[in-house]
This record gives C-alpha cells, sequence and structure tokens, in this order.
C-alpha cells in the first residue's frame, strides 16, 4: 500500500480522475465506511477503491486504488478537520476488499503517526541539511533506534521523552546498556 501524493503528478491525477471525477460513473467502485469515538473525538472514514487502475501507467504490480476521506471532532473543541488522501495497493480486490483496505489504511496510519511524524516533528528530519552518500540513511537508522529505544523504556511521548534523557546523559547511556562509573 503506498499514498500517492501531488509529487506523483500523474498517477494522483489518475486517482482523482478516476474516483472524484468525470469517469466515476464509468468505473467499478467499491465502498466502505465507518464511524467511531475515542481519545476525546469522533472519526468517520469512507474509503472508495476501484481496480480500473490495474495495468495503468506503467506501475508494476498496481492491483486497485483508492480514496480515503477522513472527517474528525473534537467533541470538548467542536473543531473539525477534514482529509481525502489517495493511493494505490498491489492486493487484488479478492484478497483485500474496500472493508480490509479500510483497516490497511488505519495501521499505514499508526505507523505514520508513531515512526515517520515523530521523525519528522520531534527529530526535525526533513530539516537536515545531510544529503550524501549514506549520511540520510544512517541518520535515519540512529532516529529509529532512538524512538525504539524510548518506546521499549515506556515513553509514549518521544518529544517529552527526548527533553529528559537529554539532562540525563547518564541515565540515556543506561537505555543502550552502558553504566558511567564515577571515581
Amino acid at each position: 500500500m503506498l499514498i500517492v501524493k501531488e509529487n506523483q503528478g500523474e498517477l494522483f491525477r489518475l486517482l482523482q480522475l478516476y474516483l472524484d471525477g468525470p469517469l466515476r460513473p464509468y468505473v467499478p467502485v467499491q465502498e466502505q465506511r465507518e464511524c467511531d469515538t475515542g481519545h476525546g473525538r469522533v472519526e468517520r472514514r469512507h474509503l472508495a477503491v476501484t481496480p480500473a487502475l490495474r495495468g495503468k501507467l506503467g506501475w508494476a504490480g498496481l492491483a486497485q486504488g483508492f480514496r480515503l476521506e477522513r472527517w474528525a471532532r473534537e467533541k470538548k473543541s467542536g473543531k473539525e478537520r477534514q482529509e481525502v488522501v489517495y493511493g494505490i495497493t498491489s492486493l487484488p480486490p479478492r484478497l483485500a476488499g474496500p472493508e480490509q483496505l479500510l483497516g490497511l489504511t488505519r495501521g499505514q496510519w499508526l505507523i505514520e503517526n508513531r515512526s515517520h511524524w515523530v521523525r519528522d516533528v520531534t527529530f526535525a528530519e526533513d530539516h537536515s541539511q545531510a544529503r550524501s552518500g549514506s549520511l540520510p540513511q544512517v541518520l535515519a537508522a540512529v532516529r529509529n533506534t532512538a524512538i525504539g529505544l524510548l518506546r521499549r523504556a515506556g515513553h509514549a511521548n518521544i518529544a517529552a521523552a527526548t527533553r529528559y534523557y537529554a539532562a540525563r546523559p547518564r541515565e540515556a547511556l543506561a537505555l543502550l546498556g552502558i553504566q558511567m562509573t564515577t571515581k
């Protein structure tokens, strides 16, 4: 499964055309909706999926394209947000219908929130000036290791944990199994 963003211009426009545009009435589309509450908000999700993109644009293995609309309202503030994303998957309809794909997109969102978002926001990965050789991959591995160590130590808020250990280097080293002795 891959979320398609606007930087994939032709594929992004084709997904919009098939799932939002004038071709929508002429392509087979299956849909799934769900609504739930939790974490102080009400959420609705609507997924529309079509196999009509199979074999298009030279994307090897492309079996289906989808449109996912997410809507959420915060219970306390009443603030609403809405988002529409497009994606593709190599899973054929017989293996992943709209209900299964909706579950997979939620799992993808969990990964995005728990890893990529933390790397982007807490560790400012997108602002990194390291661009040559293998340095970007090495730094990503170091960031992932730090996130994993902090989560294994029981921290849910990685930014707060990073601030905590920045002021306590001995405790930070203890996460790696390194005990500092004083003389």
